[in-house]
């Protein structure tokens, strides 16, 4: 499993896939937003059949496998019709599929249901049916080209002692265009909506991107005296300020003006979508970064995959499967979304100098005076530089300091911040700490 990702890489390498598309029809006077999603759809239509195909071969070769050393050529076969047929991207989201979780020892139920829907993002909380009840706690997800399901790990550790809620995005190239649009206004609205309907006394926990647009809801809802303000607020590896030690990802973001991300990554939704005539930042385009940002990494992880099918070891092939499966599970971003992301965060650092406003109104950390503050950084984090996240601590000047906290992760990268073995056995136990420590 990889123990890095990214959440708003925009590229890789010299020369990256936007680069390339945009130099292959220059005299075309704008840029690819109406070749990407057809050229795109060309593609995966072309595979579409031949993945099947693949998929079925390599079903019927896999008995084979590991049969030393007669049958190993039909086992390498499986292992690149297995290739073939299971890298392959999509566009739906997949399930959490955590039906139950331990509680002193017992196994509980875990019934799914929606507390608040719009057409952008749906609360969803994660409901035990025990008699007492837990610390309340929400999980902001990234809206950056993964589903919330990426943090089946994050809301697997939070479940056995709190009662979990999580952010679930929507695809936006699902969302039709009379549902309006979704700027960065609109997720702090979000959040803001769904720690309301949760109640006074919960918790958060922003996981990565979203770390800026909470903690902006945070500071709004204190100034306002808000009766929901939550008790505590976690920021995992958020790019609060990415001045600090600046990582390859905000170089990127510096590198061009905003003006070059707008007519080269965005695309217009095609009609055989509900969201047809949406501008988004694809999906696609962000796995893409995504990959390339651990080229290597991902083509040793294949390799292996390749020699697991053909060596009969299924174990470790279904783990690939699985985790690849949820990977290249992706989704579209709003257009503006994405370009006032890159703009307020990434490249005019508008939250750290104070010029970060709310429709028009500023937001003021120093208004933070009762809500503790976590800050979680990881050593070995290419995305989000180590003091990025801490910044948070030094604009909440009002807050005391016996409530803020901050946590440097060492061992591992981005990706490992919200989940595996550090995650569940280090990085957790700070937070539930914070969480028992506020929530009184």
């Amino acid at each position: 499993m990889l123990d890095s990702a990214t959440d708003l890489s925009l590229a890789a390498g010299e020369e990256t896939v936007a680069d390339w598309l945009a130099r292959a029809a220059p005299e075309l006077g704008y840029g690819f937003d109406p070749l990407l999603y057809p050229l795109y759809h060309l593609h995966a239509d072309a595979l579409a059949h031949w993945r099947v195909l693949a998929r079925g071969a390599s079903s019927l070769l896999r008995p084979f496998a590991g049969a030393w050393p007669a049958s190993l050529p039909l086992g390498f076969l499986a292992g690149a019709f297995d290739l073939l047929g299971h890298t392959e991207t999509t566009h739906a989201r997949p399930h959490f599929g955590i039906k139950t979780t331990r509680l002193a020892g017992e196994s509980v139920a875990i019934i799914e249901e929606e507390i608040r829907r719009t057409p952008f993002g749906v609360l969803l909380h994660f409901r035990k049916e025990i008699p007492a009840p837990q610390p309340r706690v929400l999980i902001i997800a990234p809206m950056s080209g993964h589903f919330a399901t990426l943090l089946r790990n994050t809301v697997e550790a939070l479940l056995p002692e709190h009662d979990v809620y999580i952010t679930d995005w929507v695809n936006a190239r699902d969302v039709p265009l009379a549902a309006g649009s979704f700027g960065f206004s609109s997720f702090i609205d979000h959040v803001i909506d769904f720690i309301t309907a949760i109640g006074p006394g919960a918790h958060v926990i922003a996981v990565c991107q979203p770390a800026v647009p909470a903690f902006a809801a945070v500071a709004a809802m204190a100034e306002d005296a808000h009766i929901a303000l939550p008790r505590s607020l976690t920021l995992m590896a958020g790019p609060i300020d990415t001045r600090v030690n600046p990582t390859r990802v905000n170089d990127l973001a510096r590198s061009r003006p905003l003006e070059w991300f707008e007519k080269n990554v965005i695309a217009r939704v095609p009609w055989r979508h509900r969201g047809a005539g949406r501008r988004v930042y694809p999906g696609f385009m962000q796995l893409a970064a995504f990959v390339s940002m651990n080229l290597e990494r991902h083509v040793t992880a294949h390799w292996r995959q390749w020699r697991n099918v053909a060596l009969g070891e299924l174990g470790k092939a279904e783990a690939h499967r699985k985790f690849y499966g949820e990977y290249l599970a992706v989704m579209d971003l709003p257009a503006e979304f994405y370009l006032e992301t890159v703009h307020h965060v990434f490249q005019q650092h508008l939250l750290p100098q104070g010029r970060l406003t709310w429709h028009g109104r500023p937001i003021r950390p120093h208004a933070i005076r009762t809500t503790a503050l976590l800050a979680v950084e990881a050593e070995r984090d290419d995305v989000c530089g180590i003091g990025q996240t801490r910044a948070a601590l030094d604009l909440c000047t009002n807050l005391p300091r016996e409530r803020k906290k901050y946590h440097l992760q060492s061992g591992i990268g981005h990706y490992g911040v919200f989940s595996g073995r550090r995650w569940s056995s280090e990085i957790y136990p700070e937070i539930r700490a914070m969480i028992a420590a506020t929530d009184r």
